[in-house]
């Protein structure tokens, strides 16, 4: 029973990802039909276009292939960037947290937590002034540089982890001469891989996604992400003649999430699973 319920709610969730890959490879005319309703829904195409795909990703973008391939440019280059900042600083501040004892120590952690109630938009625009002071609206720097000031969700999550490790580790690594950085670069960082995979994934699904950072503060078409040009097509070519090449286009765009969290999923469950236990 409870198999049959798992797979009653998995085929759920992959429907329509089923269903945009089918409408993906369906001609122009029976893509529409089946958002119309003009006939029954569709669970494999009549005959598979597969130039739908170089089509649509031609068509993102008025500099054709060319924008296309500098929003997938961007979107890596702040992914990956993104990803390092917050693993880098986030574990870091974590490590000072869990290991290290100073002064207030428990009062810096609990405004550090109470930041996460706090909306991102409510700082959208004292953010976006900052920005513009320094010079930073139109280039990738919004995006990328806030990241390495650490996330208050990750950090969590590590420094639960960290309080875990065993501190005849820490004591071993001190007796070798290492310091603080020390400690955490070879010793608290090192085991934490199921953590990082865990704010790896997250993160680099939230960047990869995010739409309204660079609608914020990208304003040039080379300078785009594959999110708002992704919306960018769908405002151009969002119509029902068109909506086989929006589907393509979308799948491209989520295959780089995909293939992120099944490689790591082993140590993203495992990350999920252990960083929320009380240290």
């Amino acid at each position: 029973m409870a198999f049959l319920l798992l797979a009653l709610g998995a085929t759920i969730s992959l429907f329509p990802l089923w269903w945009m890959t089918v409408t993906s490879l369906q001609s122009a005319s029976e893509a529409g039909a089946a958002v119309t309703g003009a006939k029954g829904l569709s669970l494999w195409p009549h005959e598979a276009q597969v130039d739908n795909y170089p089509e649509a990703l031609a068509q993102m973008g008025s500099l054709r292939w060319q924008g296309f391939l500098d929003a997938l440019a961007n979107s890596t280059v702040v992914a990956s960037l993104v990803v390092t900042g917050t693993v880098l600083s986030s574990s870091l501040v974590a490590f000072a947290f869990a290991r290290l004892r100073f002064r207030a120590r428990g009062l810096l952690f609990t405004l550090m937590l109470a930041t996460m109630m706090l909306p991102g938009q409510v700082v959208l625009i004292p953010l976006f002034l900052l920005f513009r002071y320094l010079g930073w609206v139109d280039t990738l720097l919004p995006l990328i540089v806030p990241a390495f000031f650490g996330s208050a969700f990750f950090i969590f999550m590590y420094r639960q982890f960290m309080a875990q490790i065993p501190e005849a580790l820490f004591e071993a690594a001190r007796m070798d001469g290492y310091g603080p950085i020390g400690l955490w670069w070879h010793v608290a960082l090192p085991l934490s891989r199921p953590v990082t995979a865990t704010t790896a994934v997250f993160t680099f699904i939230w960047c990869w996604n995010d739409f309204l950072g660079p609608l914020i503060y990208l304003q040039s078409e080379s300078q785009m992400t594959l999110a708002v040009a992704l919306n960018g097509f769908r405002s151009q070519y969002g119509g029902l003649d068109d909506v086989h090449l929006l589907m393509a286009a979308s799948i491209v765009t989520m295959i780089p999430c995909l293939l992120i969290f099944f490689a790591a999923q082993r140590h993203f469950v495992e990350g999920l699973s252990r960083g929320g236990v009380k240290g």
